[in-house]
C-alpha cells in the first residue's frame, strides 16, 4: 500500500466522496473532508454533525484548507499517475499512451518510436493496471458490459459465451452504474439524517423522561408523605379513642366498686345488729325482730359487669375511616391518569371482514350492534364464524395507545385487546389464556374480567363510558371508568405479538344498546360528550 510519510492511503480519502482530499479541512472533532463535501454535507443536514463520529455543533464550524494534508494528498494523486513502463530508475516520465496490444504503457519518446515499428497497434489514454483491463480470454480490451451476466466482455466475447447477450459500452454502464451509486449514496445520507434526527429525539425524550420521572418521584413522595401523615393522625385518634374508653370503663367501675362498698358497710352494720339482738333479752329481741329480718335496701348486681375488652370495633371504625382516605387519594390520581393518558388517545375503525355475521357495522366504522339476524356475508379466514366479536381493523406492535367506547345501558358484553393469531372459528373462550385481555359485563353475572378464571368486579356506578389503555413494552392493558374518572383494573402480561381491540356483543334488540367507538377530536383528546 501507497504511504506518505506516516499516513496511509486510507487516510487521505474523503469518507463523504470516497476519493483522495481536494482542498482538505479539518473540523473541530479532528475529522477532515474535502472542503466541498462538509460544506455540502452540511447544507443537506439540519444539523452541523460530523458524518463520522456524529458530534453535533451549536454553529457551523468555520473551516479553513489544511496546507499540510493537502500536500500530502497532492502527493499521493501524483503516486496513483501512470508512468513509462520502458524508463527505468527514479524520476521516470508520465505515460502519454497505452498500447491495447503490448498492454504497456509509454512516454512520448518510446511513444514514437513504438508507433514507427507498430503502427496497427490500437492506443488510448494512459492507464495503470493493464491486464486487469483485458479479456483473459481473448486478450482484447474489455469494452462492452454484458446485462444478463453482469460482467465486462471484450468484442469476441460476444460471439462465444455471450452469443445473444445484451450488452453496452462500459463507459454508459459506468455513467449509469455510477448514477445509481449517486441515488444509493444520497438514500443512504438520507437514513443516516433520518437515524441521526432519530437519535436526537430519543436523547430528547429521555431528558423528558427524566424530568417526568422526577415529578413522578417528588409526587410519590407527597403523595405517602400525606399519607403516612394520615395513618399517623388515624393512629393518634385511635390511641386517644382507645384511652378514652379505657378511662370511662374505668370510671363506671369505680362508681360500681364504691356503691358496692356503701352497700357492704350497710350490711355489715345490719350484720352486727342481728348479733346484738341475738344476745338480748326475749322481750328485746322480739321488739326488734321485724326490723332486722326485713330485706335490706341494695342492688342486685347479679346481671352487673365491667366488659373486658371496652374497644372493640374502634380500630375497624379508625381503620375504615382511612380506607376512605386511600379511596379518596386513589380516585384523585386515577382522575390524574387519566388526563396524561388521553395524550395517547388513538382513532380505533372496526374492522368488516371480522365482523360475526350476526353483528352490523355503521358506515363510519365507529359503531356496532347485534342485528338479531344472520346476514350471508363471505367466510373469509379473518371472520369469526361463531362467536359474535369484531376486531379493530389497527393494530399495535409497539407504543402506548388509548380510546374510549360508549357502552351506555348494554348490559351484556366484552371489550379489550386481543392477540392477531387467536382462533377465529368455532367456539371460543375468551380469557388471558386464549389471547385476550378484556372487561365484561354479563346480564345477571355483573361485571368481571377475563382471567382464568374470572375474577368479580363490584362495580358502583355501571360505567357507561369505558377507558382502554395499552403499554405495549409494558404488557400493560387498563380499564378506566370515564363519567367516574376512576380505575377499574389493570392487566399486566406479555403479547409477544400483534394485539387488535377487540368487541365482543351478545343479543339484543334495542338500538340504544349499539356500541360505539368514540372519536378523536383534532387535538388528539377525546371527544367528552
Amino acid at each position: 500500500m501507497a504511504a506518505t510519510g506516516n499516513l496511509s492511503e486510507e487516510q487521505v480519502h474523503c469518507s463523504i466522496c470516497l476519493d483522495v482530499f481536494t482542498d482538505p479541512v479539518s473540523i473541530p472533532c479532528g475529522h477532515n473532508f474535502c472542503q466541498s463535501c462538509i460544506l455540502g454535507y452540511w447544507k443537506s443536514s439540519p444539523l452541523f454533525q460530523c458524518p463520522m463520529c456524529k458530534k453535533t455543533f451549536c454553529k457551523r464550524p468555520d473551516v479553513g484548507v489544511n496546507t499540510v494534508l493537502r500536500e500530502i494528498a497532492e502527493q499521493f494523486k501524483e503516486i496513483k499517475e501512470v508512468f513509462c513502463d520502458v524508463c527505468l530508475g527514479e524520476g521516470r516520465p508520465k505515460a502519454a499512451k497505452s498500447c491495447l496490444a503490448c498492454l504497456t504503457s509509454y512516454c512520448e519518446e518510446h511513444l514514437e518510436s513504438h508507433s514507427a515499428r507498430f503502427s496497427k497497434h490500437e492506443l488510448m489514454a494512459p492507464v495503470g493496471n493493464m491486464e486487469d483491463r483485458m479479456c483473459p480470454k481473448h486478450q482484447r480490451l474489455l469494452e462492452l458490459f454484458c446485462k444478463r451476466d453482469q460482467a465486462c466482455v471484450c468484442v469476441l466475447c460476444t460471439e462465444t459465451d455471450h452469443r445473444a447477450h445484451y450488452t453496452v459500452p462500459v463507459e454508459r454502464e459506468w455513467t449509469e452504474k455510477k448514477a445509481q451509486l449517486k441515488r444509493t449514496e444520497m438514500d443512504v445520507l438520507q437514513m443516516i439524517q433520518d437515524r441521526t434526527k432519530k437519535v436526537e429525539e430519543i436523547k430528547d425524550s429521555v431528558e423528558l423522561s427524566k424530568a417526568s420521572a422526577r415529578r413522578e418521584a417528588e409526587d410519590s413522595m407527597r403523595v405517602v408523605s400525606e399519607l403516612v401523615r394520615s395513618i399517623q393522625r388515624t393512629q393518634a385518634r385511635l390511641l386517644l379513642s382507645i384511652e378514652d374508653k379505657q378511662r370511662q370503663m374505668e370510671g363506671r367501675a369505680q362508681g360500681f366498686v364504691a356503691e358496692l362498698e356503701r352497700e357492704i358497710a350497710e350490711l355489715q352494720r345490719r350484720k352486727t345488729d342481728m348479733e346484738s339482738v341475738a344476745r338480748a333479752d326475749h322481750i328485746h329481741f322480739l321488739k326488734n325482730f321485724p326490723a332486722l329480718i326485713a330485706p335490706p335496701s341494695v342492688k342486685d348486681w347479679s346481671e352487673t359487669s365491667v366488659p373486658t375488652d371496652a374497644c372493640v370495633g374502634v380500630i375497624r371504625r379508625s381503620v375504615s375511616t382511612l380506607e376512605a382516605a386511600i379511596n379518596a387519594t386513589l380516585d384523585e390520581l386515577a382522575e390524574s391518569e387519566i388526563k396524561r393518558i388521553q395524550k395517547y388517545a388513538v382513532e380505533v375503525t372496526l374492522d368488516p371482514d371480522s365482523a360475526n355475521p350476526w353483528l352490523q357495522l355503521s358506515q363510519d366504522r365507529h359503531q356496532v350492534r347485534h342485528l338479531g339476524a344472520w346476514q350471508d356475508l363471505p367466510d373469509c379466514p379473518e371472520r369469526f364464524d361463531t362467536v359474535v366479536i369484531v376486531l379493530g381493523r389497527e393494530g399495535f406492535t409497539s407504543g402506548r395507545h388509548y380510546w374510549e367506547v360508549q357502552v351506555g345501558e348494554k348490559d351484556d358484553w366484552y371489550l379489550g385487546v386481543a392477540r392477531s393469531s387467536i382462533n377465529r372459528k368455532g367456539r371460543i373462550s375468551v380469557s388471558t389464556a386464549q389471547g385476550y385481555w378484556a372487561l365484561a359485563m354479563k346480564k345477571g353475572q355483573g361485571y368481571r374480567v377475563s382471567t382464568s378464571p374470572p375474577t368479580p368486579l363490584p362495580l358502583d356506578p355501571k360505567p357507561k363510558r369505558v377507558g382502554v389503555y395499552v403499554d405495549y413494552e409494558e404488557g400493560q392493558v387498563s380499564f378506566y371508568d370515564v363519567r367516574a374518572r376512576t380505575h377499574i383494573y389493570t392487566f399486566k402480561d406479555t403479547f409477544g405479538e400483534k394485539v387488535l381491540p377487540f368487541f365482543y356483543l351478545y343479543c339484543c334488540d334495542k338500538a340504544s344498546d349499539t356500541i360505539v367507538v368514540c372519536p378523536v377530536n383534532e387535538k388528539g383528546l377525546i371527544k367528552q360528550s
